[in-house]
């Protein structure tokens, strides 16, 4: 028991001392130079990885992100993104892999992202900024009468 009542200052004073999470900004973290690598998996196939090479810039208000994206056994295949902030952490665009707009929000450290693709799947992407701001996790869902068919890991640097 003395040890915790001596004990107490210290922890306090780490936890005090824990700087808090980055809040994901998505038109600041895909501005420039991205590189995403992960797994995609299908649901009763074999994964496969995924490898994301991006480029974003800012038109007005509006990011546009330009991806090529190579899936394994593919050839690479370009896609674009144009996505504003539409109110403080609330992001609205298009995605040429997606039906109708895309919606996005951001909480904390995390960003969620929902479109239906144009093959009719409902999409979800949760993005989690790394405590660097440097790199961020990308988990995907992709789903068909509300079962998983499709997930996505994925790992997303900066590299400007």
């Amino acid at each position: 028991m003395r040890f915790l009542v001596a004990a107490l200052p210290a922890l306090a004073l780490l936890t005090a001392a824990a700087p808090p999470p980055p809040t994901f900004d998505a038109l600041r973290f895909f501005s420039g130079r991205t590189e995403g690598k992960g797994r995609f998996k299908v649901a009763l196939r074999a994964g496969h990885d995924v490898h994301v090479q991006g480029h974003g810039r800012m038109d007005g208000d509006t990011l546009i992100l330009d991806q090529i994206v190579t899936r394994e056994g593919t050839d690479p295949k370009p896609r674009q993104w144009r996505i504003r902030e539409v109110s403080p952490g609330r992001y609205t665009g298009t995605l040429t892999d997606a039906k109708g707009a895309i919606t996005g929000e951001t909480t904390g450290d995390r960003l969620h992202l929902a479109f239906t693709s144009t093959g009719g799947f409902a999409v979800e992407q949760w993005l989690t900024i790394a405590a660097d701001g440097r790199s961020a996790q990308n988990r995907l869902t992709a789903k068909k009468f509300g079962i998983t068919v499709a997930t996505l890991d994925e790992t997303i640097r900066k590299l400007d």
